[in-house]
């Protein structure tokens, strides 16, 4: 199972980023334990369990704790901050309502409509969050160069890109994005494998022989927060799809490495408001700090998991309670319901690809962003 994630593509403000942290997001030691970390989390894990399915505590800490967690926190950049809905009232009310009665409608054609459409929004979703991560280390490290941006995207998008062509094109997986099938299955597209594997090793020895010409020949300071995005990104998208087959390997690569930077992200931004407006109930929620934000976010995930579990699933009794024999609704309530569990997942994609754009870029997120001055809020991104 899996989630969302920042279109950050178009959250780059015009100003001159870093500062005393320099290129990076909240300073050296915090992000690479924000990025690498993560990931190198995620690769032990990986490589330390015998795969097969996700036990109940793999459910509890990663999709629980990581993966539905990060959807809510989405919360501190919208609905728990008065003033960013007072600026923006008619997106906050009609995204919710636009993504159920799409819902509802998708769910109403088949059930498996609506999970592939919330399925491929969902993977859309996930490459173009690293995409936008190195955007913007580029952006804080002052790389203009369109050889740099291009390059950099053609990379990101091979190293999402080309496992998922593998899932594709070699079904059956023992592992699915929300539910079986939910992907197509499209062998034919094993003929396309090899070709593009060519292509995407070509781009990744172009981009480090770019990076050697950059050090050496340019003398441009080594841009380590984006080379780590870039590294972690082709590692656990190649472990978590294509040289394990198990559902524990891809949701711990999968959900970790996507969550836990979105939650630092989100944590800075809700810092930076808080002391903007110290009286606002953003403030007096943070008033806890870390503690209380997770906390916040995980009590939303478990209630909203075990609602799945008690109406829906029905398939983990050992953590939700609740358990039955056969489905608990028919048809049309479920078209009903589950478009109404999965709002807050499906208005966290589409809120995300608008909140994080230059349009909306005010101080407190342009420092979240690392970047000195918030004066970017003027243009518009250039994100999908």
């Amino acid at each position: 199972m899996a989630t969302a994630g920042p279109d950050l593509l178009g959250a780059l403000p015009a100003g001159q980023g870093g500062g005393a942290r320099g290129a990076f997001l909240w300073g050296r030691g915090v992000d690479l334990a924000v990025f690498g970390g993560s990931a190198a989390v995620a690769l032990a894990l990986a490589a330390l369990s015998a795969g097969g399915a996700l036990p109940a505590w793999g459910f509890l800490l990663f999709v629980v704790g990581v993966d539905v967690a990060h959807v809510h926190t989405t919360l501190f950049r919208t609905y728990l901050d008065r003033e960013e809905l007072r600026r923006h009232p008619a997106l906050y009310a009609a995204v919710p309502l636009a993504c159920y009665a799409i819902g509802v409608a998708l769910h109403l054609a088949s059930e498996l409509t609506f999970w592939r459409a919330l399925a491929y929004a969902a993977v859309i979703h996930f490459v173009r969050q690293q995409v936008g991560w190195v955007a913007i280390y580029r952006a804080l490290a002052g790389e203009r160069s369109r050889v740099d941006r291009v390059l950099d995207g053609a990379l990101i998008y091979a190293a999402t890109g080309w496992p998922l062509l593998y899932w594709h094109a070699h079904p059956p997986r023992a592992f699915q994005w929300f539910v079986d099938g939910d992907f197509v299955s499209a062998p034919w597209l094993a003929a396309a494998v090899g070709p593009l594997g060519a292509v995407y090793a070509a781009l990744a020895v172009a981009y480090v022989a770019r990076a050697f010409h950059s050090a050496r020949a340019a003398r441009a300071p080594l841009n380590l927060g984006k080379h780590v995005v870039v590294a972690t990104t082709a590692a656990t998208w190649y472990v978590g799809i294509v040289a394990t087959d198990s559902d524990f390997q891809f949701t711990v690569t999968n959900v970790i490495v996507h969550g836990v930077p979105y939650m630092a992200l989100v944590f800075a931004y809700a810092r930076e408001r808080a002391v903007e407006a110290p009286r606002s109930l953003l403030a007096r929620l943070l008033a806890g700090g870390l503690l209380a934000f997770l906390g916040i976010a995980l009590a939303l995930a478990f209630v909203e998991e075990m609602l799945w579990d008690r109406l829906v699933w029905h398939d983990r009794p050992e953590l939700f309670g609740g358990a039955v024999d056969g489905p608990l609704l028919g048809p049309r309530a479920r078209a009903l319901l589950v478009p109404l569990l999965a709002l807050p997942q499906a208005t966290h994609y589409m809120l995300d690809a608008v909140v994080w754009r230059r349009g909306h870029t005010g101080p407190a997120q342009a420092r979240a962003l690392g970047f000195r001055s918030g004066g970017g809020g003027a243009g518009r991104g250039a994100g999908r």
